[in-house]
């Protein structure tokens, strides 16, 4: 075989360092009317990004661009992070499309993986850049896999925290049949005791989990009612197991005492949250729990049942949700954005924002808790702000969501990673 002389050699390495570093030296300059840094407002700001990181971020006559940098005039519009959606089911669609019940049992993993792989591209060109993914109800360990191929750049989508299966307590979960013989695909995790739990909470962390997802209570009671699941002593247990190897956890609750057990095992957030009362979230507050309320999801699933809102009086969900939320508000707990989408549409994660704004919540505290809240509460650093240094995960939208919320569904530019998806 014929050898390519050393030179030939040298010469293609040099122009492979010199491509790798034109890359990583690119500059963009982007010009808003305004930035929202994740804390603040700041009209007349630009950000300067470098590869896959911002580079400067301020007043425009502070910024020195190299002569190489493409500029960007994105007038009219609202620079801000990535939002973060906390709460999302990439391997779930919309109910009233099909069931949950036959989406576990009747769509094959190929189909479900196929859907997860659109929704992530609809959830990013939504301005989402990062998701938590609470669990892919019976598809197994697919979003490792998922998270795998976004990281790679295979697929479009954001970045990814997932919890793998869930974790349920033995016979309180889905799907269930009365034929007993059967041995039926769960959309969780089935575990029981402290050995137990401790085995599931370590299996799912050893197959790709981020975050430990828990189902403190469901609908097992006597008459279908929703009642606790796993002990306290169960639940400070799989906290600690968890916590140890940094992991946070999230745990699923719709009962005042599934509630009280959630938060004396110290767990990182509640979602749903509507056994909430003020004595709870007052305890939540002092330990630091913070609550990720889906008003999405109950306001979607009540539509799904024939209530129209805005012409039928509000069901005694959605009134619950209202109150639950003030109250929370009232206690100081930390609330993060997330909606449960996947009940509803992907790619209308902002329909949450929306409806955390119409519940009480001023826009400018919605538009901190999609981002610098959710980075903190979910440990994502260099994310969640426009700060000198961190990850270039950008998110141009028209209008000033801080005087109109709704300006976060007229998405004009998402970048991710300093890579540009949609202008």
């Amino acid at each position: 075989m014929k050898k390519t002389p050393l030179f030939i050699l040298l010469i293609l390495f040099s122009f492979t360092q010199l491509f790798a570093q034109a890359q990583t030296d690119n500059y963009v300059l982007l010009k808003p009317d305004r930035v929202f840094d994740g804390q603040q407002m700041h009209t007349g700001w630009q950000v300067l990004v470098k590869g896959n990181h911002i580079e400067a971020v301020g007043e425009a006559g502070s910024i020195t661009a190299p002569a190489s940098t493409k500029i960007i005039d994105l007038k009219g519009t609202t620079l801000m992070p990535g939002m973060i959606e906390g709460h999302s089911h990439l391997f779930l669609h919309p109910y009233n499309e099909t069931s949950w019940d036959d989406q576990v049992l009747t769509e094959s993993r190929a189909e479900r993986t196929a859907r997860a792989v659109v929704h992530a591209k609809a959830t990013l060109l939504a301005g989402f850049t990062t998701v938590r993914d609470l669990g892919t109800e019976g598809a197994g360990y697919d979003d490792v896999g998922l998270k795998t191929a976004i990281n790679k750049g295979i697929i479009p989508g954001p970045r990814m925290l997932v919890a793998t299966r869930a974790i349920v307590a033995t016979g309180s979960y889905g799907p269930k049949v009365l034929v007993n013989e059967t041995d039926m695909l769960k959309g969780g995790e089935e575990a029981d005791g402290v050995d137990g739990i401790t085995h599931v909470v370590r299996s799912q962390i050893g197959h790709g989990a981020d975050v430990v997802k828990i189902y403190v209570d469901y609908r097992w009671g006597a008459n279908g009612e929703a009642e606790p699941t796993f002990t306290v002593d169960e639940l400070k247990t799989a906290v600690e197991v968890a916590k140890s190897s940094g992991r946070t956890v999230a745990v699923h609750s719709g009962t005042t005492e599934g509630m009280r057990r959630a938060i004396a095992a110290g767990v990182t957030t509640i979602e749903h949250g509507d056994g909430g009362t003020p004595e709870l979230f007052k305890m939540m507050k002092e330990k630091g729990i913070a609550l990720c309320p889906t008003l999405a999801a109950t306001e979607a699933i009540s539509t799904y049942h024939g209530w129209k809102k805005g012409f039928d009086p509000d069901p005694a969900g959605v009134k619950h949700k209202h109150y639950i939320f003030t109250e929370a508000m009232k206690a100081g707990v930390t609330i993060c954005m997330g909606g449960d989408v996947g009940v509803f549409t992907h790619g209308d994660n902002a329909r949450e924002m929306v409806l955390m704004a119409e519940y009480g919540m001023k826009p400018i505290d919605v538009l901190r808790s999609a981002t610098s809240t959710n980075a903190a509460v979910f440990g994502l650093k260099e994310l969640g702000n426009i700060k000198t240094g961190y990850l270039a995960d950008l998110v141009a939208v028209t209008g000033n969501p801080a005087d109109d919320i709704k300006a976060v569904k007229q998405v004009q530019l998402v970048m991710k990673d300093g890579v540009i998806y949609t202008n």
